[in-house]
């Protein structure tokens, strides 16, 4: 980085470090030339401990009478019997050196999950259901409320409040809802996270006897089921959503009012701002359309209020993803 002349008169770094968003102190660090220097190898301490005593609390660390004893136990040890060797961070070190220091006993671990990735082309493809609960009139009361929601509409094909959280109740709603929904075998793949009822025993036999994909979120990733839990937001912060429900009754009652207007009214800023019904069981196409038109008409008439040309309206998405692959030849888990 030089200085630069302008109009004749010299510009310096300040002027032109300010001009650019630079710092001075980056512009002249720049412009030295870098310093590579080599550190001598590290001299070792005087105080370091002989070699041959290194040798002898190995073998005391290695005696027969000590294989099950921790280095600290080892050094108490010794201190009684009137012996000091070294102290047990060196002991620490001596075992590092030799690759001898780990846990005593294997651990259990649990085997990676693989990423679930979904995605959906059309309605009916990808469900995904989770459980939240609304707050009943008194602390402790809480009614859980269970809701199925279409990955590519955002659309509620289903949803019920209880007083518990139930698998039998969850296997009630699903296959209420596939009757309802005209779904036939290999056509769906719910996504769910993995709380108590959506991994107990009860739910695999449903889906087999209904011919569903289970696809499952990863542990302690509730990313993973972003759509349910986006909707659980819009739910909660409905402009009349009470911060406690009176009754079992009121909390149902609210919830028979408000998935039929966040379905037939909500315009979804994921969907084109169209409403999760219309994406569902109408004509998308045409309502674009006809929104496309009335943009034009009104370019048309005054061209000049457009400064960036004619408008194009936001186009509905073709595929809606759960964790999209960077990779497109990855393997997806998608129903035929």
């Amino acid at each position: 980085m030089t200085s630069l002349t302008t109009s004749g008169a010299l510009l310096g770094f300040a002027h032109l470090g300010a001009a650019l968003g630079i710092p001075r102190a980056t512009a002249s660090r720049w412009r030295r030339p870098p310093v590579h220097t080599v550190r001598p190898p590290r001299a070792p301490s005087s105080r370091a401990l002989p070699a041959a005593m290194q040798a002898e609390a190995l073998a005391y660390l290695h005696d027969a009478r000590f294989c099950d004893a921790a280095p600290a136990q080892v050094h108490a040890t010794l201190l009684d019997d009137g012996i000091y060797v070294c102290s047990v961070r060196t002991m620490y070190r001596l075992l590092d050196a030799q690759a001898e220091v780990r846990d005593r006993r294997a651990l259990r671990t649990h085997a990676p999950c693989a990423i679930p990735r979904l995605v959906a082309r059309a309605p009916n493809h990808v469900w995904t259901w989770d459980v939240t609960e609304l707050k009943g009139p008194v602390k402790g009361e809480r009614y859980p409320l269970y809701v199925v929601l279409d990955l590519f509409s955002r659309y509620v094909v289903a949803w019920m409040l209880a007083r518990r959280e139930s698998t039998t109740l969850a296997q009630h709603l699903i296959r209420t809802a596939c009757v309802r929904h005209g779904i036939v075998k290999d056509q769906l793949t719910t996504h769910s996270d993995r709380g108590s009822i959506q991994v107990s025993k009860g739910l695999p036999d449903l889906y087999e006897d209904l011919g569903i994909v289970r696809s499952l979120s990863r542990p302690r990733v509730s990313n993973d089921n972003a759509f349910s839990e986006s909707q659980f937001k819009t739910t909660k912060y409905a402009l009349d959503y009470p911060q406690r429900f009176d009754s079992f009754a009121h909390a149902d009652a609210w919830c028979d009012t408000f998935f039929p207007r966040y379905n037939d009214e909500h315009r979804h800023s994921g969907l084109a701002f169209l409403t999760p019904a219309t994406v569902h069981h109408g004509d998308p196409a045409a309502v674009l359309a006809q929104r496309q038109s009335a943009m034009d008409l009104a370019y048309q008439r005054a061209p000049e209020r457009f400064v960036n040309g004619p408008p194009r309206i936001p186009a509905l998405p073709t595929e809606v993803w759960i964790n999209r692959a960077e990779d497109q030849t990855a393997t997806i888990r998608t129903p035929h």
